[in-house]
């Protein structure tokens, strides 16, 4: 792959009019292939394949080298021109596909893991507050004969009812026994008066 380029536009799969982000990107594009902890390559020849392309990479990313290295290649240009060239490399290279690495797949599981929580949290803590966790939607249509509901008032509001009719109107009735005391609306000032 690597083998048949002529110079460092070419190991690269760049033109010479390459900016520094499209250097960057042929970079990292083409060090994800050859990287040997990303690569099927054998051993060897991913570790030489990546050595080129850092030095392909140093030389064309610093403006000095660049120019030394471009005025060296217009020098033996006529050179190469008149030598018989072997085919020439493809215009665009073939996206690589390459399994996920262990640390990717840590991360999506991390991701996954933090969705579940958060899931499980939410739904927990609206289930200990005692909040709705199916409500039906407010343009439900009920069944007409269903939705006059009857109000059926507890036992101790009868016995209330009926024990405030012989009380004086500004007396409050007391709760009963098994029922939950709440504050007054009055609030405090109604025990100091």
């Amino acid at each position: 792959m690597l083998v048949a380029a002529a110079n460092h536009y070419e190991l690269l799969q760049i033109t010479p009019a390459a900016t520094s982000t499209e250097l960057r990107q042929a970079f990292r594009r083409l060090s994800k292939r050859f990287h040997p902890d990303t690569t099927e390559l054998p051993e060897r020849e991913a570790e030489e394949g990546f050595q080129r392309l850092q030095q392909a990479y140093l030389t064309l990313s610093d403006p000095e080298r660049r120019r030394a290295y471009d005025a060296t290649l217009r020098a033996i240009q006529p050179v190469l021109r008149s030598a018989p060239r072997a085919a020439a490399p493809a215009a665009r290279p073939l996206p690589v596909r390459r399994a996920l690495s262990g640390g990717e797949w840590f991360a999506l599981l991390l991701l996954a893991l933090a969705v579940i929580f958060s899931l499980v949290l939410g739904v927990g803590l609206a289930w200990a507050r005692g909040a709705e966790l199916l409500r039906p939607p407010s343009w439900w249509v009920v069944d007409p004969q269903l939705a006059e509901l009857q109000v059926v008032e507890p036992q101790w509001a009868e016995q209330t009812a009926d024990s405030s009719s012989a009380t004086a109107p500004d007396d409050v009735p007391a709760a009963p026994t098994g029922a939950a005391l709440q504050p007054s609306a009055a609030g405090s000032g109604a025990l100091a008066g």
